[in-house]
């Protein structure tokens, strides 16, 4: 579990310290999602600038130029690539013949290493499976949403992508995981995050308030957002692959990749990825309550008929 926010400031009539403010409060709310690092991208004379620390939010000084009118944020909590090595973490650039733009994804890409084979990608130090979203734009060496749809269509797993253009256009890819875009018509500005209680708590510590529209972005979108705040939508194929893991195991997952995870992070990494399945993380963690193990857990999200029968079980209990 990650945290992506950022922002569009189309209008440009909030002062830079503020904005500054709102940008520091929304990524210190976010740790709730990940303290591992944190980075941001924006854009500075037609080019894109990253900043990333292994460090979380709070202890790092995000600064970005009075004339940015967007930025992408991340905050990392690490599942594949050494957080300690900055270019395994978020945003990451791409470039084609015509952009350059940077990327930040929350959550789990699956079929990284088979699509770095099949497609042939160049071999690159990062060792984080989201890099190779950013390897797919760049295959096709144009950066739109047709471009960006392909991407979202190929790769196996739960995300939500943010994609900022060196044109300052902002790109939101949602999947299965979370995100919450908040518009305020009087500032001109666009401001969001994964979820509505970052942005809510985020707010009230920056002590900004405005009336605001809460924007959809179902799972399938496709969201543009031009510099000067136009807003348009295209939707991917949620394709049901996205969600049929059933001849994977995260206990399978952990030795492909070397990793060697604790009891608590094998619990935390299932009630990530459980969207992937079609199940509601809610209804794990009841499932964690009733005593289930994280092994018995895994088992009844690939079987749905597992899972429903425990469901049943626990409601029968509450109602005693």
């Amino acid at each position: 579990m990650c945290a992506i926010y950022g922002f569009l400031n189309y209008g440009k009539k909030i002062p830079h310290k503020v904005l500054t403010k709102l940008l520091r409060e929304i990524s210190i709310a976010a740790e709730v999602r990940g303290t591992d690092s944190t980075g941001i991208s924006y854009v500075r004379n037609g080019e894109i600038v990253t900043f990333k620390k292994p460090k979380p939010a709070h202890k790092v000084h995000l600064y970005f130029p009075k004339e940015t009118t967007a930025l992408i944020g991340h905050n990392r909590l690490t599942t594949q690539g050494n957080e300690k090595f900055n270019y395994n973490n978020h945003p990451f650039e791409g470039a084609t013949n015509s952009h350059t733009f940077a990327l930040a994804h929350n959550g789990i890409i699956y079929n990284d290493k088979e699509l770095k084979h099949e497609k042939q990608l160049p071999d690159t130090e990062i060792e984080t499976d989201s890099y190779v979203a950013v390897q797919l734009i760049e295959q096709q060496n144009i950066i739109d949403g047709n471009s960006i749809k392909i991407m979202a269509e190929t790769v196996y797993g739960s995300f939500v992508f943010t994609i900022l253009r060196d044109d300052n256009t902002l790109f939101l890819v949602k999947g299965s995981n979370p995100i919450t875009l908040l518009h305020f018509p009087e500032y001109g500005l666009y401001i969001y995050a994964s979820t509505l209680d970052i942005l809510k708590n985020a707010m009230k510590s920056a002590r900004f308030s405005a009336e605001c529209e809460n924007v959809k972005v179902n799972t399938g979108d496709i969201v543009r957002i031009d510099s000067d705040g136009r807003i348009s939508a295209i939707t991917f194929e949620e394709v049901e692959r996205h969600y049929s893991f059933n001849s994977y195991r995260l206990t399978d997952w952990y030795e492909w990749y070397g990793l060697e995870k604790t009891d608590e992070e094998y619990e935390n990494d299932l009630l990530m990825i459980c969207g992937c399945y079609g199940v509601d993380r809610e209804d794990v963690e009841l499932l964690f309550e009733f005593g289930y193990s994280s092994d018995e857990v895994e088992e009844m999200l690939m079987d749905h008929d597992l899972f429903e029968q425990a469901m049943e079980e626990i409601k029968t209990l509450y109602q005693r």
